[in-house]
């Protein structure tokens, strides 16, 4: 049994009925589309996550409020006591010989920043912080320098700017360094500018630094919540590291044996996988969708098969009266089938990359092809041609080459 020559005559009859089944694979092809292309850019989410969570580093911990930051599906909010500014430096004091260790507190959301007639939206972000958050935050200085113990110690009133700020005060040709702005309406002195990271959920240049001292005296009225960052010196080392903290911690906290942690350890690789895990509810849906379009599409296929034995119904008793077997014919119709599920397959696959990459260039990813997807994609289509051929082949096979000879 020639595959091939089966292959040429299922591209003759789709040739000779081009309508038809252009109008067949072409919902073939919406379907895998949608498939494929939603999956390609639910991949390239999941990827753009891992880099962006990545850029924090992957030997650091965060110790925070419980309740404070990505918290899984079905998960309640406990409310605690905050972590307090004593606490937070009792801990850096007693674990810094082993890691090094940052106090942070986010000031506000929606800061404004000030320089001469320029003015940032209030969307700023501004962070009082000490000499180690860059590197326990993974950022680094693209202009100037970072604070100094003094600066630190003292609450001098300087500022280190995101990019995204910096862009929106000065122009490119002029230096930020040295310059005296205003944030809100206190004056700050410029020491450095940020190097770029891009919007992230875990990152923004839109974001302001100032010693934490000078955050606790000049905004006073509001209400401090500390995170403590935390570096290893190793990657290999965090999951001992995390421990040790947790026993720190524990006893600065003064929390009794049989009690329960009353705060939270976030790890950039665990909020990766809590986001990426919630991202699975969509995949179930876009394959759910695209299956249901393929079996619509298979029916339509199979109608289109069932119709073209009705056609061709002179042509399969000339076929048998030359000595086809109907093992032949019912191969015959398989392949027809099988192949024009393959062409809207093939298409689908080609529009749906491009459009799950359309949608990877505007979060900011890279190109990518799945090929997992591409391959699920070509073997959905073989099984969706097979179930769809199956009746109307067995119906041809099944025909009496007399009665078929004498059909108008």
């Amino acid at each position: 049994m020639n595959i091939w020559l089966n292959v040429l005559l299922a591209l003759k009859a789709i040739m000779g009925n081009k309508l038809r089944t252009t109008l067949t694979f072409s919902i073939i092809a919406i379907g895998i589309m949608a498939l494929v292309g939603i999956l390609t850019s639910i991949d390239s989410i999941k990827a753009s996550l891992r880099s962006n969570f990545t850029l924090l580093g992957a030997n650091t911990f965060v110790i925070q409020n419980k309740g404070i930051g990505i918290r899984s599906r079905g998960s309640k909010q406990e409310q605690t006591r905050d972590i307090t500014l004593e606490e937070a430096r009792n801990f850096k004091r007693q674990f810094e010989s082993k890691a090094a260790v940052s106090i942070s507190s986010r000031v506000s959301n929606i800061a404004t920043i000030k320089w001469e007639q320029e003015k940032t939206n209030p969307n700023i972000t501004l962070i009082g912080s000490d000499e180690n958050y860059l590197s326990a935050s993974g950022y680094n200085i693209q202009e100037g320098r970072n604070f100094s113990p003094f600066e630190i110690e003292k609450g001098v009133n300087v500022v280190i700017l995101g990019q995204g700020v910096y862009k929106q005060l000065f122009s490119s040709r002029t230096k930020a360094e040295g310059v005296r702005l205003y944030v809100g309406n206190i004056p700050y002195q410029v020491i450095g500018i940020l190097e770029e990271k891009g919007s992230s959920m875990v990152s923004s240049d839109n974001m302001v630094l100032i010693p934490l001292r000078s955050a606790l005296s000049k905004f006073s009225e509001r209400k401090f919540q500390f995170d403590i960052n935390v570096l290893t010196p190793q990657a290999e080392a965090l999951d001992l590291l995390v421990s040790d903290a947790i026993g720190l911690f524990r006893v600065v906290r003064g929390l009794h044996p049989r009690e329960e942690n009353d705060f939270a350890i976030n790890r950039s690789d665990k909020l990766a996988s809590t986001v990426i895990d919630e991202l699975q509810y969509i995949s179930l849906a876009a394959t759910l969708i695209g299956l249901i379009t393929l079996l619509g599409a298979g029916i339509g296929l199979m109608n289109i098969m069932l119709v073209s034995v009705s056609e061709r119904t002179r042509e399969i008793g000339v076929s048998k009266a030359l000595g086809a077997s109907n093992k032949m014919i019912r191969f015959q119709f398989l392949t027809e089938a099988i192949v024009i599920c393959q062409i809207g397959g093939l298409l689908g696959i080609f529009l749906g990359i491009l459009a799950g990459n359309a949608v990877s260039l505007l979060i900011g990813g890279s190109f990518i092809i799945p090929w997992l997807w591409i391959g699920l994609g070509i073997a959905f289509c073989f099984l969706i041609g097979l179930l769809a051929g199956i009746y109307p082949a067995l119906k041809a096979a099944k025909l009496d080459p007399i009665e078929a000879l004498r059909y108008e």
